[in-house]
């Protein structure tokens, strides 16, 4: 199975606190090349993709590679890299990290897409398109790129009005997608939605839209602070095997350091595991049962406090 987003990796500041170096990285196959060079990269504030992000704040998508401020832009051409998005760890004013997520066709049933939404609420009560990459979702694209939408509504405007992350599955039969007949026309069927808040009136929305064919991932979970805020319970989830998350962690609980999510918790950073073998959570044992082996770990805050860790198997 074909994965949507071909490499994930993980940039932090270094000792400075000027520079984002390499802090680890997913690749598929075809990409080693590429990852020897991402392995050598510094970005100063502002500089590349990853730099972009740090200077912004919030997330940016860059849907084009040539003749823009990507620095990789050539290796990732031989790569057959088209696409990247860029995430920012925020915690108050600091930016703990920034994870990238790069795509590119490597065949041309490739279904899904990645969006960034913005509202100033200064200037307009609808959130907006401000980019996205669609692949082969034609039609699909052509509606986004028209559509704007009230706070609360659609999965960008439910993720604006909550103020942490949002998860749809079955996104062609859900009610609450208002794009739900050129999502499943595109076999779209699963979507999270991630706000960022950087000022009182402004609020960005990246959107993660995944299709069975070339999903984002097999699995996503989503882990909040239990009533004691000791430990983390289990939130919302989507399994594109049919797995019944809400069963299969009744009553879960994964503690700090504890595995992949656990380490995340305790650090604020995100963890990227590429083996899950010795990892003991439930939930690590719950993604080897399905055969999945490796895992992205996204920690969310609201303000400064920890808010949400996403997690997905690619």
């Amino acid at each position: 199975m074909k994965s949507f987003i071909r490499a994930v990796e993980l940039w932090v500041p270094d000792e400075t606190r000027r520079s984002l170096e390499y802090g680890g990285g997913q690749y598929t196959e075809g990409l080693e090349e590429f990852r020897e060079i991402s392995e050598l990269a510094v970005f100063s504030y502002d500089e590349g993709l990853p730099g972009k992000a740090w200077a912004a704040r919030h997330p940016i998508i860059l849907t084009k590679f040539s003749d823009s401020y990507f620095r990789r832009a050539d290796e990732a051409k031989l790569s057959g890299l088209t696409c990247g998005a860029a995430l920012p760890v925020l915690a108050g004013d600091d930016v703990k990290a920034v994870l990238g997520l790069l795509c590119g066709s490597e065949k041309e049933e490739n279904v899904g897409a990645i969006e960034l939404w913005h509202n100033n609420s200064e200037l307009s009560h609808e959130m907006a398109l401000v980019d996205g990459y669609y692949e082969t979702a034609a039609m699909f694209e052509l509606n986004s790129r028209h559509a704007t939408f009230p706070r609360g509504y659609g999965l960008p405007g439910r993720a604006w009005k909550k103020d942490r992350p949002v998860i749809i599955s079955n996104r062609g039969k859900a009610q609450q997608f208002l794009r739900a007949k050129d999502a499943a026309l595109s076999g779209i069927e699963f979507g999270l939605a991630v706000p960022y808040k950087t000022n009182p009136s402004e609020t960005w929305v990246i959107s993660l839209l995944s299709a069975p064919v070339t999903p984002i991932a097999r699995r996503f979970e989503i882990w909040k602070t239990g009533p004691e805020q000791d430990a983390l319970v289990f939130d919302c989830g989507h399994c594109s095997a049919g797995t019944d998350l809400d069963v299969a962690f009744a009553n879960a609980v994964i503690n700090r350091n504890e595995g992949a999510i656990g380490q995340a918790w305790a650090s604020g950073l995100p963890v990227l595991s590429s083996d899950l073998k010795s990892d003991p959570s439930i939930a690590a044992r719950a993604a080897k049962k399905a055969g999945l082996k490796q895992t992205v770990v996204l920690p969310t805050f609201h303000g400064d406090q920890f808010q949400a860790m996403i997690v997905w198997y690619p």
